[in-house]
């Protein structure tokens, strides 16, 4: 008989698995972008020697608040088939990667009106998040697990993808448990190059690739410059194809040229 090994299969790989599967349902435009973010980087990594503790995710998620702010209907969740419910603020799920028994395990992180947050306090609250100790009896929400949700891994899958489904249908109670905007960088976490594309159950998501040098033409020259890939995942039902470009090119042109440290 051939050797082999069984390893515990983590609780929260269940919820990752039945959010792919309502995910996979949903009405998502892809949209695979390149962003040059030379300048903007050049930036961040000056502000960084003067002293201040800033991430490329933090100011990443600043800047993708910033154009939903002013494409508010991005991130909008559709209650029944025609009311877009807009929510005034952005709040932004992402996942912080943790070691849980030896295993390394993303955690999800909801940070909470990142539209009126400071670069700063967005990257502390991150920083405080990776430092958080955990235990096998933390799960899925970022918090210590009460019954109900212990509950929910022992039951049949049907049955926990219908909480996915009512939690998507009511917006109030999806935007309170996983906020509006869905942000996964599992492509900065290694040295491929390439767009990945997520699954969500979001009204948009971004799945952010790593920064890479490439040849591009400036201004008719030939420069090497930082080449961001970047995949966003928008919903078809709240957001017609005109907006959604109209969104991007606000995006690509925040992301190029928005550095700022300021709220």
């Amino acid at each position: 008989m051939a050797d082999f090994k069984i390893k515990r299969f983590p609780k929260s790989r269940i919820a990752t698995n039945d959010v792919c599967a309502i995910g996979l349902k949903r009405h998502h435009i892809v949209a695979l972008i390149e962003v040059d973010v030379s300048e903007s980087w050049q930036k961040i990594k000056q502000y960084k020697k003067e002293g201040n503790k800033v991430s490329f995710t933090a100011w990443l998620v600043k800047m993708i608040s910033n154009s939903i702010r002013d494409y508010e209907n991005v991130a909008a969740y559709l209650q029944g088939k025609r009311t877009p419910i807009i929510f005034n603020d952005i709040n932004i799920s992402m996942a912080v990667e943790k070691d849980l028994n030896g295993q390394k395990v993303p955690m999800p992180l909801i940070i909470e009106k990142t539209n009126e947050r400071s670069i700063e306090s967005i990257q502390e609250e991150i920083d405080e998040a990776k430092n958080q100790n955990l235990t096998g009896k933390d799960i899925v929400l970022h918090r210590k697990s009460n019954k109900l949700e212990r509950f929910y891994y022992i039951l049949p899958g049907s049955i926990r993808r219908l909480f996915w489904r009512y939690l998507i249908s009511h917006p109030h109670f999806a935007y309170g448990k996983m906020g509006n905007v869905a942000i996964t960088s599992v492509g900065m976490m290694g040295r491929a190059d390439g767009w990945f594309i997520p699954i969500s159950v979001h009204p948009i998501c971004f799945g952010i690739g790593r920064i890479s040098k490439k040849p591009i033409v400036v201004n008719d020259k030939i420069e090497i410059r930082e080449m961001l890939k970047m995949t966003v995942l928008l919903d078809h039902d709240v957001v017609d194809g005109g907006q959604m470009i109209r969104f991007i090119s606000s995006l690509t042109g925040n992301i190029e040229k928005g550095w700022t440290p300021d709220p």
